[in-house]
């Protein structure tokens, strides 16, 4: 009895300790992550992290516990800035840290070897940078699951990862390695998942020592550089589940192995050089998903396919596989996405495609099917997309696409269908979104109000009939050439308004062109030839704001081209085979528009080469001239002689030194690319030193002030010291950019002059002269940060332009503060195409020798090769992004590239605006600056690849002034996957 008392005294006691001890411990472990929250400045997200609430430390954000103690922290997408704060591993019993997808910088934080029981470990998708420690292997013995992925880690892995506690996950995808692959991973037997994906290891193949990881269940090692043959005792490791090895530089055939993994659920091994065929013996019936695409594998596909009844995805594109699918395909109930596009597959599809399944999506296109498509593509009403161009399929549109409510693309252009398209079809789908059947014979009309969620309707070199819809709203491409349409335009295009491009030609189409059309504010091109219309052009025209292309040619308009017309920055205008009549607009009195005016007998220009009359300039003769007159006429004539004589010093003075600077015996030569009052002679008398305002290696720039206008004039001459090559080059570069693109955000290229020794480019003359000048020039006049935005927006809407709305795209290779002009209210304009170059292919880059840039703003690609592309803009449009934002110039005024200062500040900790421009600093403007310095990092990634395109620069800027927080992770490929940024 007794001693059962003592025996639950004493129990009692040590309760009440333990009690005792864990009151402690909550107050203590409550203090540690006020610290840690204070460390990282107190963030928004963090808000319940307080003392002020009733709740325990327990119920806080991201903070789990176990029996009362802190096991947890999760803090995922938080916008948490700064380091890892050291006093963390101060949680003892922390066994999980997941701070994925914040802005946590620095190096690797070493303070977290103190974590001794950590076994989940996450930080990826942050901004850690520099070398991961030779000594990672202080972290937590028991630790399991190591990420760092998706950050700036660089140079090699260190052997000493085989050591790190005993992992079954390492996640190190997404970084700046440039080491070998690390083949010691092999020796860590337990690993069940591994992904080395996205980074930039040195060549190299698969390494043997993998063959030890036999419980690796998932590998992903895409854009890794790998090389050579998939190894054959790759199909042995018999746990995987998940492999993917795409977009590296893989060789010779897909090992059977791969086919038999009985545990394998996706494949992936797209964008290699794989050849050979695929196994007839496929018997991995787990499949879900493959994909294969972007390859050389060729043959047919093997029958066994059908045995593959899990299978979901299945993606063949983009080979050389040919013959026909095997019916059995069809039948898989699992089916959901097929790709065969870009193939020679023939025959017919299967036909039970749909029956069985809930198939999504079918892309066929490209290929040599024929027959006609299968019945039950839609049957279970999950259909997506359709795309089967380019085949030879034939016969009518199945009755279950004509009733398919959920089709949202649906593209059969360049096949031999036929048949009527019912007004059934246009109510099928309130989801339709693209409709195109180009190059068919479906006839049939269209309804007048096409569906409410259409984009995009092609229907040309059909046998449609009817009438021009008049209403769908979100419609942005309307292509409807060569068809048998009649009828007037639409009398109110309001219900039209969306519409980008608009190609009626080659119709019966009758009647006036409504002056409504300049509701038609998006319009880009209009085409409008080959039809019956009448009456006059409608000024309203001249109103578009965006009208690049117009084509009313071959119609029967008559009276005069209206003058409004000339406002229109047009790169092709065809107004030719009417009946019209007057004199041609004055902007449209130059060689680039020598074509566009043929078969109007009543046209006239005053300018050769457009197979016109000339206008006629003489005045009416008069016999009534007043003696008054006749008497003025000869004061003025006195006046003008003794003037001459006063001023004859002045003149010879002036024309000696223009000799002297362009030569006496030149013949000077003038190709115009505006309409414009002035001439190669007025130009050269005002050539003299008075109006010099810049010169540099190539020569002088001049400011001329004439009577309704200020131009600027470069002289550029072979004798200067950029060598006569170089000179040539750069004014070629200039004349050809310059002379064929049109954008209010890209300097006028008036004309040009040239003459033996000397050529002169003649331009628009912006009053605010360059933005260096004014955010870090010796005046320190500055500019206030909504100036600064707009400019940088504007900058953006002219590269954009330059890189996707010109074919072939322009790169301009050595943008800079000093290369963007600022007119009077600030508009700004890139200028100086010296260094430009026309992309012959805009889907890849161009070669060059000439080291193009300059210092700070160079790419570093620039500098280590010869490749050439649109993602060097990109970089120095980042760099021109961190001028408007801290003031400082690229070079940092001789104290280093600013590029580097940014990110050595940035990952020591310092906040966005601690480096802004003091003449901005407010904080109603942080919001916007802190997502303008953002995209500036993600523009001046080390990579090409990892750098956003200036239409999404263009996108985020403007939708910057509306955002609070701004994300600096954008699509890396076309594939979407996650970009991260440099560190030098």
């Amino acid at each position: 009895m007794f001693k059962i008392g003592t025996f639950r005294l004493i129990f009692l006691l040590l309760r009440f300790r333990s009690i005792s001890s864990l009151q402690f411990s909550d107050e203590e472990e409550k203090g540690i992550l006020l610290r840690i929250k204070s460390a990282w400045n107190d963030p928004v997200a963090l808000a319940s992290w307080t003392n002020i609430t009733s709740n325990g430390h327990c119920g806080w954000t991201g903070v789990t516990c176990t029996n009362g103690t802190v096991t947890g922290i999760s803090l995922v997408s938080k916008s948490i800035e700064g380091g890892v704060p050291e006093m963390v591993c101060e949680l003892k019993n922390l066994t999980t840290l997941d701070l994925s997808d914040n802005f946590i910088g620095g190096s690797f934080p070493t303070s977290l070897y103190q974590c001794s029981n950590l076994q989940d470990l996450n930080l990826y998708d942050n901004l850690l940078v520099g070398l991961i420690p030779d000594d990672i292997d202080r972290l937590s013995r028991n630790l399991v699951r190591f990420s760092i992925g998706g950050n700036n880690f660089t140079g090699e892995i260190p052997d000493t990862i085989v050591r790190v506690g005993l992992l079954e996950e390492l996640i190190l995808d997404n970084n700046l390695f440039n080491g070998s692959f690390p083949a010691m991973i092999g020796n860590i037997s337990g690993l069940q998942k591994l992904t080395l994906a996205d980074n930039y290891f040195v060549p190299g193949s698969i390494p043997m020592e993998f063959f030890g990881l036999k419980k690796l269940r998932y590998f992903s090692s895409y854009l890794a550089n790998l090389m050579g043959e998939i190894p054959m005792w790759l199909g042995e490791l018999s746990e995987l589940k998940y492999l993917d090895l795409h977009k590296n530089d893989l060789t010779g055939s897909i090992p059977p192995g791969i086919w038999k993994l009985k545990n394998l659920t996706a494949l992936y091994l797209y964008g290699n050089r794989l050849d050979g065929e695929i196994s007839p013996n496929i018997s991995a019936l787990n499949l879900l998903s493959i994909d294969i695409s972007r390859n050389r594998l060729t043959g047919k596909l093997p029958e066994d396919m059908e045995k593959l009844q899990k299978l979901e995805n299945l993606f063949l594109y983009s080979n050389k596989f040919f013959g026909s699918i095997p019916n059995g395909i069809g039948r898989i109930s699992t089916l959901f996405d097929v790709r065969f596009f870009n193939n020679t597959f023939s025959g017919e599809l299967p036909p039970d495609l749909g029956k069985f399944s809930n198939l999504w999506n079918l892309e066929v296109e490209i290929n040599r099917f024929s027959g006609e498509l299968p019945r039950h593509l839609c049957k279970n009403q999950k259909l997506n997309s359709l795309i089967v161009f380019s085949n030879h399929f034939k016969g009518s549109i199945p009755d279950s696409l004509g009733n398919c409510s959920t089709l949202v693309d649906f593209q059969l252009q360049y096949n031999n269908f036929s048949g009527e398209l019912p007004m059934t079809f246009w109510k099928m789908s309130p989801l339709l979104s693209k409709v195109r059947m180009t190059g068919n014979e479906f006839y049939g009309e269209l309804p007048r109000q096409l569906p409410q969620n259409l984009t995009t309707l092609e229907i040309e070199n059909n046998k449609f009939t009817g009438t021009i819809p008049s209403s769908a709203i979100n419609l942005t491409q309307l292509k409807v050439s060569n068809n048998l349409f009649s009828g007037e335009l639409p009398s109110d295009f309001r219900r039209l308004s969306s519409l980008q491009e608009l190609h009626l030609d080659q119709n019966l189409i009758t009647g006036d062109i409504p002056t409504s059309i300049k509701l038609l504010s998006k319009l880009t091109d209009l085409n409008l030839s080959s039809n019956r219309l009448t009456g006059i052009i409608p000024e309203e025209i001249g109103l578009l704001p965006v009208l690049t292309y117009l084509d009313i040619s071959n119609n029967s308009l008559h009276g005069e081209i209206p003058k409004l017309l000339g406002n229109l920055n047009l790169n092709i205008l065809n107004l030719s085979s009417n009946s019209l009549s007057g004199k041609i607009p004055s902007p449209f009195q130059n060689t680039a528009y020598d074509r566009s005016f043929l078969s109007n007998a009543g046209l006239c220009s005053t300018q050769p080469g457009f197979n016109l009359s000339f206008c006629s300039t003489k005045p009416k003769s008069s016999n009534n001239l007043s003696r008054g007159l006749i008497a003025l006429f000869v004061i003025l004539g006195v006046i003008v002689l003794v003037s001459s004589c006063i001023v004859t010093f002045f003149i010879v003075r002036k024309n000696k030194w223009r000799k002297e600077a362009v030569g006496d015996g030149d013949i000077w030569k003038r190709t115009d690319f505006f309409n414009i009052s002035f001439t190669e002679t007025t130009i050269l008398q005002c050539l003299v030193p008075e109006n010099i305002i810049g010169s540099g290696g190539f020569g002088e720039v001049y400011r001329i002030a004439l009577n309704d206008q200020v131009i600027a004039v470069k002289k550029l001459r072979k004798s200067s010291s950029m060598g006569a090559h170089k000179i040539e080059t750069q004014f070629r570069s200039e004349v050809e950019i310059l002379g064929s693109i049109r954008h209010r955000n890209i300097v006028k290229l008036f004309c040009y002059i040239t003459g033996p020794n000397t050529k002169l480019l003649v331009y628009e003359h912006l009053a605010n002269k360059s933005l260096d000048r004014w955010i870090h020039g010796n005046q320190n006049i500055g500019l206030d940060w909504p100036t600064r935005l707009r400019i940088a927006t504007e900058v953006a809407q002219g590269l954009c332009y330059m890189h996707h709305n010109c074919n072939p795209p322009v790169i301009h290779r050595d943008l800079k503060s000093s290369n963007i002009l600022l007119d009077h209210e600030f508009n700004s304009k890139v200028a100086d195409f010296g260094l430009a170059k026309l992309l012959v292919q805009s889907s890849e880059a161009s070669t060059t020798s000439t080291l193009a840039g300059s210092i700070g703003y160079m790419a570093p690609e620039c500098a280590f090769g010869k490749k050439t592309s649109e993602k060097i803009d990109v970089y120095s449009f980042g760099v021109v992004l961190f001028e408007l934002v801290t003031g400082k110039d690229a070079s940092n005024n001789g104290n280093g590239v600013l590029v580097d200062l940014i990110w050595a500040n940035f990952q020591e900790g310092r906040t966005m605006m601690e480096l802004a421009d003091q003449k901005i600093k407010d904080p109603k403007n942080e919001d916007e600056i802190t997502s303008v310095f953002r995209l500036g990092l993600m523009c001046t990634g080390t990579m090409p690849s990892s750098r956003p395109s200036m239409k999404v620069v263009l996108e985020t800027l403007l939708q910057c002034a509306g955002l609070s927080k701004f994300s600096q992770k954008t699509t890396r490929d076309e594939d979407g996957l996650l970009a991260r940024m440099q560190t030098n």
